[in-house]
């Protein structure tokens, strides 16, 4: 097996497993009933299959045109998903549509 080959069936691996964990995501985001469920469900799983299907692409296409543009979007990704998701937390908080009997720790009760 050549070393392009082997590169191929790693790529498909890594863009199924990506495919599986967003769907996972989007399942949890769907199903659990709290706002921090629904953003730990959003970013965790979410984050790394993005980045589990942009390293398959990557694998896939080896072009630096591709590979350059790949990595912009991990970088992005990387750098987006969990600041959206402190502020959408933070704000569901103050709005007080957080069960806050639910916490084991409430680092925000006193501000």
């Amino acid at each position: 097996m050549t070393w392009a080959a082997a590169a191929d069936w790693l790529g498909g691996a890594c863009l199924v497993a990506g495919g599986l964990l967003s769907l996972a995501a989007g399942i949890g985001v769907l199903r659990f009933p709290d706002v921090l469920d629904r953003l730990h469900a959003a970013t965790k799983p979410q984050v790394l299959g993005v980045l589990l299907l942009l390293a398959g692409l990557a694998l896939r296409l080896r072009t630096s045109a591709d590979l350059g543009m790949i990595l912009l979007v991990a970088v992005f990704q990387l750098a987006t998903a969990p600041v959206a998701a402190q502020m959408v937390g933070r704000a569901a908080y103050r709005s007080g549509r957080v069960n806050r009997d639910l916490l084991d720790a409430d680092d925000l009760a006193g501000r």
